[in-house]
């Protein structure tokens, strides 16, 4: 196959899954990018300003790109501070990325979606594939227009665009990234150091989240599935586990008994509040097999079992 390029490599999920589709394909078979230099990737990387469309062009003939993961964006807590600006960013990008690859030969592109899509017209529990899209940030207004795009590209130019729509992503490989899920990141970080942790969050808010394991291997599941397998053109559903501060604190408790969780609730308290609780799936899981295998106890055991290894190692 052609060569794989990961725009916005440096991120949360694109630092591991850069380092996945290295392992799976070979290290000079993928391209990581990013605003700026990465020390941690080894091979190939080229700095890519996603709003430079030519940037993007010249990588793509350079290397012959045939697939593009589009992961650069500024997320839900962080949007909210320059809403016109993250507008602006989320949606060049992604025009960006789409328009090179159908103009230069590449024959998938992926773009992550998130449950940020959702707002206060949805089923909150078991939020179904076709539910009323009303987000309540900026950053999911782009990614609900994005997957109407995503859709577009597909049905007007034949662009394979696949797409996921994310719930809060948890690993221990990289630190919080600015989204409104975080805190179930940081949260472990505080309790390996032994500390209390404060979070923005009331204590019975429930979201929908998924292990970064279970993020990464659905990610690759959906982009080498048969093209006549993906039914669903604007963005699948995803779903891991749904728990609230309170429960994912009980969790660890069972393993550092003296853990402490205050609660400070803040301005990502009314984004949370007007997102599902729990995620229909079922669409992915007919269409390509998805499943989960992490639940919010094996995910905790996992979690500080490699934190704990990890500030080790640093100290």
């Amino acid at each position: 196959m052609g060569r794989i390029l990961v725009i916005g490599a440096g991120g949360q999920l694109g630092t591991v899954l850069t380092n996945r589709l290295k392992e799976i394909y070979g290290e000079h078979q993928v391209i990581a990018s990013d605003l700026r230099p990465i020390k941690a990737f080894t091979g190939l990387f080229e700095l890519i300003d996603a709003t430079d469309s030519g940037r993007i062009e010249e990588v793509v003939k350079q290397y012959e790109v045939e697939e593009v993961y589009h992961l650069a964006a500024i997320l839900s807590a962080n949007g909210e501070k320059n809403p016109l600006g993250t507008w602006e960013i989320n949606m060049k990008t992604l025009f960006n990325v789409l328009e090179v690859s159908r103009l230069n030969g590449v024959k998938k592109v992926f773009y992550p979606s998130s449950i940020a899509v959702f707002g206060s017209e949805v089923e909150q529990q078991n939020t179904p594939q076709a539910s009323f899209l009303n987000p309540s940030t900026v950053y999911g207004i782009s990614k609900a227009a994005g997957e109407n795009w995503a859709q577009y590209y597909f049905q007007k130019y034949g662009l394979d665009v696949r797409s996921l729509r994310y719930p809060g992503v948890i690993g221990y490989q990289s630190l919080p990234g600015g989204g409104t899920t975080d805190y179930a990141v940081d949260i472990y970080h505080k309790a390996v150091e032994e500390v209390s942790f404060s979070c923005f969050l009331e204590k019975d808010t429930t979201l929908p989240m998924i292990y970064m394991d279970d993020a990464i291997r659905a990610t690759v599941e959906l982009m080498q599935a048969p093209i006549e397998s993906i039914k669903t053109r604007t963005s699948y559903n995803l779903a891991g586990m749904s728990f609230s501060p309170e429960e994912i604190a009980a969790a660890i408790k069972k393993i550092y008994p003296n853990f402490r969780i205050t609660y400070e609730p803040d301005f990502r308290q009314q984004i949370a509040a007007s997102w599902p609780q729990s995620i229909d799936d079922s669409r992915a899981r007919d269409d390509w097999g998805w499943r989960p295998e992490y639940d919010l106890n094996t995910m905790t055991e996992d979690m500080i079992k490699n934190l704990k290894a990890k500030y080790s190692t640093s100290n």
